[in-house]
């Protein structure tokens, strides 16, 4: 490669041209060079991480990781029904790359560490490495976010987490399918939902029938989406004599034997798909109950507050990716006689998905530090937390399949094809507004919390009140906001929530972040000063500050 004197990159050349007017790879770069989100980290309790996320950053950025990312992708899982003499397996084979991933993520405490480390900001510092990490690819995210989230519900049931949560803490990846107190460390997934009712999980039809042995059932049924079936345990959501109740099943039993867990096929899915997500059938399944029979529901809820976090965690990641692919193209890539980060238009462009992916970490980091917060036992930040994770879910995730598309269209042609990258970041966006409740389950989420809750509704004015007097706008927005819930219904769910969100990023925004970004961000979404696509930021917004701060050095 050489530079040639107006400063574009040269390749090598060919028969009938060289090739010049590229970007360079991305890769190797630091993923963590990310302003917002180090000054978040400090912030909400867990500067104490910094070192480690750095050196995760650059890991995450590196050649080596960004291959494995494609080639996880690329050699997709493969289901293995049967042995070759026609035993039944029920196994699923994947790349070394997909291990690869795996085995750093859980080394790096991604999975279900933070919940045997006793230092306040733990949770904050494993999300903050997540919005790392979620550089390299989505799909081992699903099995190590499960692993994580399960510790809480197991914990309803003392005797099954003495057993488990050390080994589900554990940061040795340990993917040999066998009795799981044998191994190292366990991966747990999750089978809610079933073909007739989706989120609408009190329509399961899987039956739990208790056997002589206290506390232990046979399930039979089918399941629709149980993600990571090469987990060893999994927490199921099944009708036992009591309801609804949950239950633990292992994929190999404590005498060494294989539980029923027949995996009918794996789902063809639009993106995600490095990860397997299958459709099992019980049939004489060996179960454990977790929780209280008829309790299912409540006993997996502090299971669903970690998964959602998690998705917003994921769709803040994503977005920074692809502003970064974005922003890397437009500083290398010149048309009309400047490169394209120059461009007025191209900049207004940059400038307002750095706005929107700042909002997105911002809250992500906000949300973690209220979770960890409240699992130390602060009731207040529990409120706040119960109704802004369901905010966040609903919103961010929202926003990132309109995201990833400006991004990759910032690279032209160039984002189209796969080996940008940028199709894979496309396909992935939809999945996690879908995951954990569609956006009609979680604004109704957002009622229900307001309606049972009253508290919910007083810690997040609370926190806005944080902010009162500094942006005439943001008072105006927090004003309305009061209006609208008092008229709030279904039907108009998606507006409340919607208002809800931007209101809470503005607030934080306009006590965090630099004037430039909170005024672009208070003019626009909340002011209405901008247009109904991204780029249309007013010609008084400081593009020039927001942009550099955005993109990484």
């Amino acid at each position: 490669m050489v530079s040639t004197p107006d400063g574009h990159r040269t390749y090598g050349g060919s028969a009938t041209h060289d090739v010049t007017n590229q970007a360079p790879p991305l890769a190797p770069y630091d993923a963590s060079d990310d302003t917002a989100l180090l000054e978040g980290l400090r912030r909400e309790g867990a500067g104490w991480a910094e070192e480690d996320l750095r050196r995760l950053g650059r890991q995450a950025g590196s050649a080596q990781v960004q291959e494995w990312a494609d080639l996880a992708n690329r050699h997709e899982p493969e289901l293995r029904t049967h042995d070759r003499y026609g035993n039944r397996v029920d196994e699923v084979e994947f790349h070394p790359s997909w291990h690869h991933l795996m085995r750093s993520a859980i080394a790096e405490g991604l999975a279900a560490s933070p919940w045997a480390d006793d230092r306040p900001g733990a949770h904050v510092a494993r999300t903050a490495g997540g919005l790392v990490w979620g550089h390299t690819e989505a799909g081992h995210g699903c099995p190590t976010s499960m692993t994580y989230a399960a510790v809480p519900a197991l914990r309803t049931q003392p005797e099954l987490a003495k057993l488990y949560e050390p080994l589900l803490t554990s940061r040795e990846y340990d993917p040999v399918l066998r009795e799981p107190t044998e191994k190292r460390g366990l991966l747990a997934g999750m089978g809610m939902t079933e073909k007739q009712g989706g989120s609408d999980v009190r329509t399961n039809t899987t039956t739990a029938t208790p056997t002589a042995e206290p506390g232990v059932y046979t399930l039979r049924g089918h399941k629709w989406f149980t993600s990571a079936p090469m987990c060893d345990v999994f927490l199921v959501l099944t009708q036992a004599p009591g309801g609804l109740s949950c239950f633990l099943v292992p994929r190999v039993l404590p005498d060494g034997t294989r539980n029923t867990f027949r995996i009918q096929r794996l789902k063809d899915k639009l993106g995600n798909r490095s990860n397997a997500s299958s459709e099992p059938e019980f049939d004489g399944t060996v179960a454990w109950l977790v929780g209280p029979e008829g309790q299912g529901v409540k006993t997996i809820i502090e299971m669903v507050n970690c998964t959602r976090l998690d998705c917003v965690m994921m769709s803040a990641a994503l977005m920074r990716t692809s502003l970064v692919e974005a922003g890397h193209h437009a500083r290398h890539r010149s048309a009309f006689g400047a490169r394209l980060v120059d461009q007025p238009l191209m900049r207004n462009v940059l400038a307002d998905l750095a706005l929107e992916s700042e909002a997105a970490t911002t809250l992500t980091l906000r949300l973690a530090g209220a979770a960890d917060r409240a699992i130390r036992g602060d009731e207040g930040e529990a409120g706040f937390r119960r109704i802004a994770t369901a905010i966040g879910k609903y919103w961010v995730t929202k926003r990132g399949p309109a995201f990833t598309a400006e991004a990759l269209e910032c690279l032209g042609g160039n984002g189209y094809v796969e080996d940008s990258g940028m199709p894979r970041h496309y396909r992935e966006a939809p999945l996690l507004s879908i995951w954990e409740g569609s956006g009609n389950v979680n604004a109704l989420d957002v009622l229900r919390a307001l309606s049972r809750e009253p508290g919910t509704a007083e810690a997040l004015f609370g926190e806005l009140a944080l902010a009162r007097g500094a942006d005439a706008r943001l008072d105006g927005a927090v004003t309305r906001l009061k209006t609208a819930l008092s008229e709030a219904s279904q039907t108009t769910a998606r507006r409340l929530v919607e208002q809800m969100a931007l209101t809470l990023q503005a607030s934080l925004l306009v006590r965090h972040a630099p004037a430039a970004v909170a005024d672009a961000f208070c003019a626009t979404r909340l002011g209405g000063d901008w247009g109904h696509a991204f780029g249309t930021l007013p010609r008084t917004a400081g593009l020039d500050t927001i942009v550099e701060r955005a993109l990484p050095g």
